[in-house]
C-alpha cells in the first residue's frame, strides 16, 4: 500500500505545481492623436474580471459586467472611476476626457475616451493609475502615436506619469 501512495504522489505532484499560476495584472492603453479632428482617441482594454471586481469594491457589490443583468449605473461608475484615475495634460494643461463608451469582447472591456479641441500637441503627459487601488503589481501599458511618432512606457504604482516631448 505504501507503494502505491508514493506512486499516486509522484504522478499527481507535477500537476498540483500548475494549478497556483500566477496572475498577471495588465491594461493596454492606445493613445492617437487625430490632427484633422483635433481630437486624441483614447482606447483602454482592461480584464473584465479585474474591472467587476474593481467596482464592485468602490462602488457596488451588486455591480455585474458583460451580462445581461448588468446594471443602468455601470456606465456612470466608469466613467467616474475612469476620470479619476486616468488624466491627461497637453502642453501643460489639464485635459476634460470625455467618456464615449464600451463594449466588451471575450474577457476584455474596451473603453472609449476622447479629449476634444486639440490643435496641437508640444507635451503630452499621462497619468494611469487604473487598478492599482486593487493590485499592488498591477501594470498599465501605455501605447502613444502622436504627431506620426510611436511610443510606449508601462506604468507601475510607483511610476504612474509619462511625458512626452514634441
Amino acid at each position: 500500500m505504501g507503494y502505491l501512495k508514493k506512486i499516486v504522489l509522484v504522478l499527481l505532484l507535477p500537476l498540483m505545481a500548475f494549478t497556483n499560476v500566477h496572475k498577471y495584472y495588465v491594461s493596454v492603453t492606445q493613445i492617437e492623436y487625430v490632427k484633422e479632428k483635433k481630437s486624441v482617441q483614447i482606447i483602454s482594454r482592461i480584464f473584465i474580471d479585474d474591472f467587476e471586481k474593481l467596482l464592485q469594491e468602490r462602488y457596488d457589490p451588486n455591480i455585474t459586467l458583460a451580462n445581461e443583468k448588468e446594471p443602468t449605473t455601470v456606465d456612470f461608475y466608469i466613467e467616474k472611476y475612469l476620470t479619476e484615475k486616468f488624466q491627461v495634460k497637453i502642453n501643460g494643461s489639464e485635459a476634460s476626457i470625455n467618456f464615449i463608451g464600451k463594449e466588451y469582447e471575450a474577457d476584455i472591456v474596451y473603453c472609449y475616451l476622447e479629449i476634444e479641441n486639440v490643435s496641437n500637441i508640444s507635451t503630452f503627459e499621462v497619468s494611469n493609475q487604473v487598478l492599482f487601488d486593487l493590485y499592488s503589481d498591477q501594470q498599465n501599458i501605455v501605447r502613444t502615436k502622436i504627431n506620426n511618432k510611436n511610443k510606449s512606457f508601462i506604468l507601475i504604482k510607483e511610476n504612474d506619469k509619462g511625458l512626452l516631448n514634441f
